[in-house]
């Protein structure tokens, strides 16, 4: 979800210069090769992994920021500003290849198998490019990965065109452009295109055919066939041979093609037949599969050799005339059958699709449908339009240990009666809306819980979202990078969610570098962001053990739309044992009605005050209209002053970039 409804506020005035390139933007410093550090620089999150312990999703890869490796090419970066290439890479700094540069790492541990997150230019005319990269193992094998930006690069507003020179597609929304805007993205869209380019990045897959040993190298070269390639992060890891399972029904032993030439989904229908016939499970084994509508499971077991080796894709088909439900495409995806599948389960294999741009109403998502009592844990989900979409009602499904990549629009949704549920250990890179969501849209979500997961760059909206529901959990994620509309952390009444009641814990949560600026309001966010917009928000909200760390400008915000300001609060959120190691602006930023509660919320690197409280902008001589507790432990100063209702209102505080978060 995106689209804020917009009230006034006023842009930022710390900005960072930037340089265009065609419409692939990036803020430049040159860096020599001799003055890169050659060593293994392993990093979560771009961070030190002892800032993020036992936070985010245990991983059986190694992340190595491109910006730490050697290099003849220049780095990019740091920077935040939405529309450009460092503020959505990792970090926000990646590094920029002509022809023939590299950029070189060293292994920290024994891999046989890579992830490259890079970019590349649009085509002139849109629709991407396609370009080699030469990777070179070991300092002399060299293979050759294909990279393409087929799947990237969406322009102008919400749901956004592939083409860089579309006029404006809604013509008579408002069209907030500020300084904080790079020039690409002129204030007259209709006249100079393209207008908002975004989601640059892509990520490739590549077995390495053997296994090297700690301390080789693995050297990335750009090709002549683009004019630049940006590398952001280069993910390494041993990949375990492929399952075998020779109890099960093959799909081979069906008609399935493992060499992609044919389509498979025929075969896949009748091996899982015959599976729930013979009570076994349906094997796939190593190969790609053309697959190109959905598979309807129900009550069986569906296990690949490995995400690595097994690869169901498909190509996006234009239907002859809309579904009932609106999708005018069709393609690759594990769905449950109308009314709700049970006893699902799925693992070892990548789903890849082919969705290039976003339609709202097409069910071409990698996972969806409802499916209780189920399991999903090993997938790759590449190129979908949501990675897992559910439909409810459902209940008590595990999702663990999958990746999610590259979407168009969310990275995982639970739409509408999902109960007794469970999200962990997945990592989500490169959403385009939300990383994952709780969405009550019409009937609750309850009781289910979003724990230990890494969300990095959604290049919309927030990292992780709860839209309203009953009892639910977020715990232990670890989320960085969002960049446009959106927060780390978001709990919002809002998009016609029910309301929020029983418990919401948000727990042990680690965010960095998160806090965009909203675009519409011209005002910053917070890390974590409350949004009262359909009704108040008034549960029993417990925030609890988070670490907000270099916050672009809030660490915690309270908002309600300026509309309803006197009819909606957001009231009695508590917040206890809270880091906040580096703040922009604010700890916390209130701009409702409501209270909120703190004990042991210490914070340091402050960019301009403890505490800006606009309250619901009526200004009384009692004071704001929102009214803070200090229950004791707030370390740091940036409470005390402030309690219990004093109005420090500045839309315009000075933002001062914090320094990087450090031990505490």
């Amino acid at each position: 979800m995106s689209l804020a409804p917009r009230w006034p506020g006023v842009p930022p005035r710390w900005a960072i210069a930037v340089t265009a390139s065609a419409v692939g933007l990036g803020v430049l410093t040159g860096v020599p090769a001799a003055a890169a550090p050659t060593a293994a620089v392993v990093t979560r999150a771009a961070l030190d992994p002892a800032l993020v312990a036992g936070r985010g999703a245990a991983v059986d890869f190694a992340e190595q920021e491109a910006e730490n490796a050697r290099t003849n090419g220049t780095v990019i970066g740091p920077g935040r500003d939405a529309y450009t290439l460092p503020a959505e890479a990792s970090g926000r700094t990646a590094v920029k290849l002509t022809p023939g540069q590299f950029v070189e790492f060293t292994l920290p541990s024994a891999a046989n198998a890579i992830t490259v997150r890079y970019a590349l230019p649009d085509a002139p005319g849109g629709g991407g490019i396609t370009a080699p990269l030469t990777v070179t193992a070991g300092g002399h094998r060299s293979r050759t990965m294909t990279l393409t930006s087929q799947y990237a690069y969406l322009y102008n507003q919400y749901p956004f065109t592939n083409d860089p020179a579309a006029g404006l597609l809604h013509p008579d929304w408002w069209i907030t452009e500020c300084s904080c805007v790079p020039d690409a993205t002129n204030p007259a869209p209709e006249i100079d295109k393209p207008f908002r380019p975004m989601h640059f990045y892509d990520e490739q897959r590549l077995l390495l055919g053997r296994t090297y040993r700690a301390g080789d190298t693995i050297r990335l070269t750009a090709s002549a066939g683009a004019p630049w390639t940006v590398i952001d992060l280069l993910d390494s890891q041993r990949v375990a041979p492929p399952k075998v399972d020779v109890w099960a029904a093959n799909v081979l032993l069906f008609g399935a093609d493992p060499t992609g030439r044919h389509d498979s989904a025929a075969a896949f229908d009748r091996a899982i037949a015959f599976a729930r016939k013979a009570r076994l499970t349906v094997y796939v084994p190593p190969g790609t599969y053309q697959v190109n509508r959905h598979i309807i499971v129900d009550d069986v077991t569906i296990e690949g050799a490995g995400s690595w080796y097994t690869i169901v894709k498909g190509h996006e088909v234009a239907l002859d005339e809309p579904a009932p439900d609106g999708s005018v495409h069709t393609g690759v995806g594990f769905y449950g059958k109308e009314g709700g599948s049970s006893g699902v389960h799925l693992s070892g294999f990548a789903i890849e699709g082919d969705v290039r741009e976003r339609i709202d109403t097409d069910q071409v998502n990698g996972v969806g449908g409802a499916m209780s009592n189920s399991t999903i844990d090993g997938l790759y989900v590449h190129h979908t339009k949501a990675g897992m979409w559910f439909d409810g009602p459902m209940t008590n499904t595990r999702i663990a240990g999958n990746v999610i990549v590259d979407q168009i629009a969310d990275g995982l949704n639970f739409h509408t009666g999902v109960t007794k549920s469970v999200v962990r250990d997945n990592v989500v890179r490169n959403t385009g809306d939300d990383g994952l969501a709780m969405w009550s849209d019409a009937v609750t979500d309850a009781g289910n819980t979003f724990d230990h997961n890494t969300v990095q760059t959604p290049t919309l909206a927030n990292g992780i979202a709860i839209y309203g529901g009953t009892d639910n959990t977020v715990s232990g994620n670890l989320v960085a990078d969002p960049l446009r509309e959106g927060s780390g952390l978001h709990v919002g009444a809002r998009f016609g969610a029910e309301p929020f009641a029983g418990k919401l814990i948000i727990a042990d949560n680690t965010t960095v570098r998160a806090g965009t600026f909203e675009l519409n309001w011209k005002i910053g966010l917070g890390a974590i962001w409350f949004y009262a917009l359909d009704r108040s928000i008034d549960a029993d909200i417990r925030v609890t053990g988070d670490h907000y760390l270099d916050s672009t400008y809030n660490a915690i915000m309270l908002v309600t739309e300026f509309g309803v300001k006197d009819q909606y609060a957001i009231d009695g959120v508590a917040f206890r044992d809270i880091h906040v190691d580096g703040t922009g602006t604010s700890v916390v930023s209130a701009r409702s009605a409501g209270s909120a509660s703190f004990r042991n919320v210490d914070a340091r690197n402050v960019g301009a005050v403890g505490v800006n409280n606009c309250g619901s902008f009526n200004f009384t001589p009692d004071g704001s209209e929102f009214t803070l507790t200090d229950l004791g432990g707030n370390d740091g100063g940036w409470l005390a002053p402030f309690v219990p209702n004093t109005i420090t209102c500045d839309d315009r505080p000075p933002v001062v970039p914090p320094p990087a978060p450090a031990p505490w």
